[in-house]
């Protein structure tokens, strides 16, 4: 193995990415230095927080760097090691994606436990995916057994984890999909009633779906999408309720302000609003894969995948996670 093809940013995207923006490079493999591996990838995941990488602006991540290779999820074998910590034929986890091959430090590669679960169900449930849902919905907002959750996105990778994470916690759950066909998926993940957001508003949808429930309020929003969502939520929310904010896809690709006309209720319903990003509950990953595993490895807690096919799909699926082209989680296969 002496070269790989890896994804570069050739340059920034101006709203919406195009397939120009993005350069398939070969590179060159250097001999492992002590202390590294080398891994052949086998799946690797797109997702809408790297849309905002790819804007020259400060963040809680450092933005791509025009030129050099992409950064994102991704499961492989080590095909080659120079470290104790790693052997070949050791399936890990990594953030070194956007490549068909992946070299760096061992530290940088997580080995995975066997717990007979399909390979990319750790860029899934039980991966990023999974855990952003999983403590957005329990410890962010801090839903409670008997409340009635909002979700955006639901037939998402992140929102339809929650959906299910919600259910099994004893929680009623309103779902917001794009079409009749993710809407039917979402029922079928345990929602008690669903929006469809392409078909009329969302906040008259929302109204007709908690009087559906019998509910007067939502206790907890789960937010994927912001704008319009956000706004329904607002409007009614019961006093007290949390909203958790993992994501604004509705304005990543827009220079215009995401709504918030509703926000005067903030104050008069003593709403808390709070964001959170995965990152931030790395030292507590035991606690979820704990609960998470075995629901995942029992079928309590199910996915979909949209999978494209080979390195060169790269840029197709991750444009499509903007079009509405994925049900569940958006993955490359290689």
């Amino acid at each position: 193995m002496t070269t790989a093809r890896a994804w570069t940013l050739k340059q920034r995207p101006q709203g919406m990415p195009t397939h120009a923006d993005f350069e398939l490079r070969e590179q060159e493999l250097a001999p492992l230095q002590d202390g590294e591996v080398r891994v052949r990838n086998e799946w690797l995941s797109v997702d809408p927080y790297m849309r905002g990488r790819m804007n020259d602006v400060k963040s809680y991540v450092p933005p791509f760097q025009l030129g050099e290779p992409m950064e994102g999820g991704a499961v492989g074998r080590v095909v080659e090691s120079r470290s104790h910590a790693l052997q070949e034929g050791d399936l890990v986890q990594h953030m070194l994606g956007w490549r068909d091959v992946s070299t760096g430090p061992a530290g940088a590669f997580n080995k995975l436990p066997a717990l007979g679960v399909p390979d990319q169900q750790w860029l899934g449930n039980l991966g990023l995916t999974g855990g952003t849902a999983y403590w957005g919905l329990l410890d962010a907002a801090e839903a409670k057994q008997g409340e009635t959750v909002f979700v955006s996105a639901a037939a998402g990778a992140v929102g339809s984890a929650v959906v299910q994470i919600a259910k099994a916690k004893g929680m009623k759950v309103i779902g917001s999909a794009g079409g009749p066909e993710k809407c039917a998926w979402v029922k079928e993940l345990g929602a008690d009633a669903v929006i469809d957001y392409k078909a009329g508003p969302v906040l008259k949808g929302l109204a007709g779906a908690l009087k559906e429930i019998g509910e007067g309020g939502i206790d907890v929003y789960f937010d994927n999408v912001g704008g319009d969502h956000l706004d329904a939520a607002l409007a009614t929310a019961r006093n007290r309720a949390r909203f958790s904010i993992c994501g604004l896809i509705e304005s990543y690709n827009s220079s215009e302000p995401t709504a918030l006309r509703y926000l005067a209720r903030v104050i008069a319903a003593r709403i808390t609003i709070r964001g959170f990003l995965f990152p931030d509950y790395m030292g507590r990953m035991s606690e979820f894969y704990a609960e998470m595993g075995p629901w995942v490895a029992s079928g309590t807690i199910t996915s979909r995948e949209t999978v494209h096919d080979g390195i060169d799909a790269m840029p197709d699926a991750f444009i499509g996670l903007f079009t509405g082209s994925n049900t569940g989680k958006m993955l490359v296969r290689l």
